[in-house]
This record gives structure tokens, sequence and C-alpha cells, in this order.
């Protein structure tokens, strides 16, 4: 029988998975949970060694026999810092000493409780990587005030962050050449209940093999062509790195979930709709549109309900990523790793095209071929969402708003033979462009913060003789109006500042609206307009108050030849804005 708790659990279970062989437990009762479980695991040797200064370099030897990852496992406060000299000599030698530490829990540091000191980063610089595992919460321990729907998803997370963490600490121990790491694990009394017959599933990460491309590629092909519903997502990525013409191959044949911040291709892929139909089908319908295996590139995704619809999928996903020690696991369900440089993705990706551009070389590979059948339904059955999806944006006629505004600036765009590179900020504006951009959208979605959008913009555009333009929401501008306060930017800044007197989106966030204080002090009612602000800074301004006045308004901005920057106002109504993108989402079928 195993300890009762989860963190525990899954940290046996993945030190399991990795290899580990051999544990050097030292004594103490707040570890004592974690020293039982290992004792449990027939594929794991104990040794008990009593001096924890002595015990780092005994398990230091174990790991340079077995050239395994190697425990040792200590107790609570000071007891950890005598491994310091151990940790520091296998991180000079390259050995991948995995340090287990018991903690109390966090409350409780620093509060003269008995053996407690601040434990994470305790090591310093001797480890490759330090993780502190959360305590994922029991469904006794949870408060009256959550609904069990709630309880169960925040304990699904806990448990799915124990496991990423514990992850990237033993995948970091071996990754590339080996180094020590710090698994740190709190644990709550009551410290001595075994009463878990058996470990969880937990899954570790895996480093696809890179002895070349082709290597890889074959690796991945097994695992992607072995799937019957794979689907390929590509978050935000730098301008260029994968082709147009990799994107419209790929989208020819595959289910791709990109957005304009990730592609050049000239067509919008509407998938922040289509995962809103989706999930507004029965279970069993909806069952069919939910991938088996993920392969994700890129950083962020704008779109909020595709995130968590990917998520509630479950499917196993690869990461491919030009830095095998940089992980994320954004759909939760981590598995494979690719590491790939950034020049070398393009031809990554486009060699999933092969099977159909020279179907010769593969009629004869069962592996590859077996699931041909079920890929295509799979992407039959999205493309037929997607391009409804996609008739349903370019018919939906929206009343004057921010969203007309946004809408007619792109067909615009598309009418114009000229370079034109395109920044959005966050928030409502950046979500508009989703719906609407036929090109690749600039935006600062890193942290994605409303500080600095026309100021990235601004700087963008002394360095490229390009036409930029920056479609900006109020609060944002207000927020950086010092970008314009500088001599230095010229005629071929552009601004269209969306001004509906506040933070739009908040309009959208359910439940908000039965605070008093939620246009006040939350959406940052105002009065502003920016005319003062570009005649003191000697910037050509418009502004737009209906439908005819914001055509005529973008037209000019687009065209006229200046050698100042000019903005566009456009002042819309906030509730005409919410509803404009209500009853755009409404309306899909």
């Amino acid at each position: 029988m195993f300890s009762n708790k989860d963190n525990i659990n899954i940290l046996t279970s993945l030190l399991i998975e990795y290899g580990v062989s051999d544990a050097v437990v030292c004594p103490g009762s707040r570890n004592a949970p974690i020293v039982h479980n290992l004792s449990q695991c027939q594929s794991i040797r104990c040794h008990p060694i009593t001096d924890e200064r002595s015990a780092g370099f005994y398990a230091l030897g174990i790991a340079q026999a077995t050239q395994r990852p190697t425990v040792v496992c200590v107790t609570s406060g000071t007891a950890l810092l005598n491994l310091a000299p151990a940790v520091a000599e296998a991180y000079y030698q390259h050995v991948p000493l995995v340090v287990v530490s018991a903690d109390r829990p966090s409350q409780w540091i620093n509060q003269l409780d008995g053996q407690t000191l601040p434990q994470p980063d305790a090591l310093g610089r001797f480890v490759r990587k330090a993780v502190s595992l959360p305590e994922p919460h029991i469904m006794s321990d949870i408060d009256d005030g959550l609904n069990t729907s709630d309880s169960d998803k925040r304990w699904e997370e806990e448990c799915w962050m124990c496991r990423r963490l514990a992850n990237e600490a033993l995948h970091s121990a071996t990754c590339r050449q080996s180094a020590p790491v710090h698994i740190n694990v709190p644990i709550t009394e009551p410290l001595f209940t075994f009463d878990v017959a058996e470990l969880p599933v937990a899954k570790r990460f895996r480093l696809m093999e890179k002895v070349n491309l082709l290597n890889q590629q074959r690796q991945l092909f097994e695992r992607f062509f072995g799937a019957n519903r794979p689907m390929i997502v590509i978050g935000q990525l730098a301008y260029g790195i994968i082709s147009p013409e990799t994107i419209r191959s790929l989208s020819q044949h595959y289910v791709v979930m990109a957005e304009p911040l990730s592609n050049l291709y000239y067509q919008t892929i509407h998938f922040d709709e289509a995962v809103r139909v989706v999930d507004g089908l029965g279970q069993d319908q909806s069952a069919k549109y939910a991938p088996d295996y993920i392969i994700y590139i890129g950083d962020t995704l704008v779109s909020k309900p595709t995130r968590r619809w990917l998520r509630s999928t479950k499917a196993a996903s690869c990461f491919i990523t030009p830095d095998a020690l940089d992980l994320h696991d954004p759909i939760m369900t981590l598995e494979d790793i690719v590491e790939c440089q950034l020049e070398d993705v393009d031809l990554l990706l486009s060699s999933f095209c092969d099977i159909y551009d020279n179907p010769e070389d593969f009629e004869d590979d069962e592996d590859i071929m077996a699931h041909e059948d079920s890929r295509h339904a799979f992407y039959l059955l999205w493309q037929q969402l997607l391009d409804n999806c996609a008739e349903h944006a370019e018919a939906y006629e929206p009343a004057f708003s921010q969203m007309a505004t946004v809408k007619y600036f792109e067909e615009q765009l598309a009418d114009l033979d000229t370079d034109i590179c395109v920044h959005y900020a966050n928030s409502s504006a950046v979500r508009l462009a989703c719906i609407y951009a036929q090109h690749y959208v600039w935006c600062n979605r890193g942290v994605n913060g409303i500080e600095g959008s026309l100021s990235t913009a601004a700087g963008f555009s002394l360095a490229t003789d390009a036409l930029t333009v920056c479609v900006i929401g109020d609060l944002s501008f207000f927020y950086d109006q010092n970008a314009l306060w500088n001599s230095c930017i010229g005629g071929n800044l552009r601004i269209v500042l969306l001004n509906n007197n506040g933070g739009g989106i908040f309009r959208q966030l359910k439940g908000l609206d039965k605070s008093p204080v939620a246009n006040s002090f939350v959406s940052a009612h105002h009065e502003t307009t920016a005319q003062g602000i570009c005649t003191q800074n000697d910037i050509g301004y418009i502004s737009a108050k209906d439908m005819n006045e914001m055509q005529i308004g973008i037209v000019t901005l687009l065209t006229r030849e200046t050698d100042r920057p000019m903005l566009l106002e456009v002042f819309t109504d906030a509730e005409e804005d919410m509803k404009a993108m209500a009853n755009y989402f409404a309306s899909l079928t």
C-alpha cells in the first residue's frame, strides 16, 4: 500500500517511469511517507544512510556506477542544506542526482514552527532545475463554497501541476548533459496514512532522439500517423517561421488550428468560432471532433475557448521547441518533446505533406497508411465546420461598432497593393483580428498586457519603410500615449483608435455586471478623446461617429501621403459593441 498524498504518489510513479533504480533515504518523520513509497516499489532499491552529508555522496557514487538518475531523500529543515557539497560536486561532474526533500506546508515557513526554512531554491545555482510540488486538495478538504465540478477541476489542475513540475525536473536531470535537480515536496499532517493500493498513471516526458531531422521526423511520424484523429496547433510565432506554402499544404490535409499571430496564410482559420459550435453539440456529436493526438508548436493562443476545449479533449500532446530545457504543457497532456531549431521547423512540418505529394514513397508503409481513412474523415468533418464558420464571418454584417470597423479595415487591406504591417493591441482588438485578419498580426501576447502596444508599433515603424498600422482600444492607447511624444516617428505610422469610453472586453465577462463598481472601477469608464493628444504631438487626426465617417476615415488613413503619423479615432457605443459580438457568436450554426 502507498501513501494517501497525491503529490507523493505522482512523484513516485514518475521516478519509476524515468528509470530510477536506487534511492538513498535519510531518517525523519516529514519524509517518512516518501521513504515508505520508495520502499514499496519493487524496481527501486532503498539504501538507508543516517548522515545527510554522507548520504548525498553515497547517492553520487551510485549514480556514477549505474549512470542512472539516483534519488537522495531527506526530511525538512537543515537536512536539505547538508546535501549542498554533494550537489555541487554532482553539478560539476554532470551527474543526475535527484534531491527529494520533504517540507512543511508553505504557510508555516518562517513562523517559528519546527524544522522550517525556505527550501525551494535552497541549493541555488548548483541544480539545473528546482521545483516545489503543490499539495492537491482531496475532496473532503474542499471548501463548502465550491461546487463539485469546481473542486474536481481544482484537484485535477493541482495533480497536473505535480506531474508537470516533477516531469520538468526529472527531464532536466538527463536532458543533454546530465545535472542534479531538486524536487521539494510539502506534506501536510497527518503524515502516516498508507491506504492507496496502486500508484496513479503518470506518463513521463519523452524527448525524441535528436540524431538528425530525419530521425526525429520518423519518430514523430510514428506518433502522429498512429493516431486516428491527429491535430496540429500553431501558437504565436515570429514572422516567417512557417511559410504560407507550408500552412496552406498542411491545411489541405490535416486539421490545423492557427491564428493570424502564427501564420502567413491568407485565410483566417476560424477555430474560436468552431469550438463554440462543438461545445453546443451533444456529447456523442462533440466527441467526434476531439483529437487523439496533438502536435503543438509556438507560444500562446489568443482564443480562450480554444485553449479550454483542447484541454478538455485529454488528447496526448507533443511540444516542438528549439530548447528542450524550456518546456511548456499548454494542453496539460504533454508526452513527447521534439527539439527542433526554428530554421528547421518549416521543413519538419512540410514533411507531413510528403505522403500526399509523393504517395508512391509511402504506399507500402503500413504504419503510416493504417489510419489514413480515419484521418481523412476527421479532416473532412472539421473542414466542413471551419468552412461554415468562414462563410458566417464573411456574411455577417455588424451594425456600426468596433467589430464593423475592424471588418471594414481588413477588407480595405485586402484591396491594397502595398506592404502593410499590422499591429493589434491586446483585449478586444486582437480578438477581432482573429475573426477578420487574413495576414500576419503582430501583438504583444507574451504576457498579454495592455501597456506598450502603441510604443511597440511606433518602434516597429522606425525600422521599416512599410506602412505600419496599429489597431488599438482606448485604454491601451491612453495608457501608452507617450509613444506619440517623440519626433522620430514618421508618416508610415497609422493608428486606428477604437474608443468606446472604457474597457469593452470587461462587459463580456459573465457575472461582472452584478458588481456596482464594474463600470467605474473595472471597465474604467471615461470621456477622453485623442484629439488634444494628436494636436500637441503633430499627429494627423480624423474622427468618425458613424458607419459612413468610419469607412471614409479608414480609406483616408490608408491612402493619404504625409510625413507625420495619422490617427483615426472611431467612437462607438460599448453596449452596441457587445451586442455585435454576442450576435455574431449566437448566430453561428
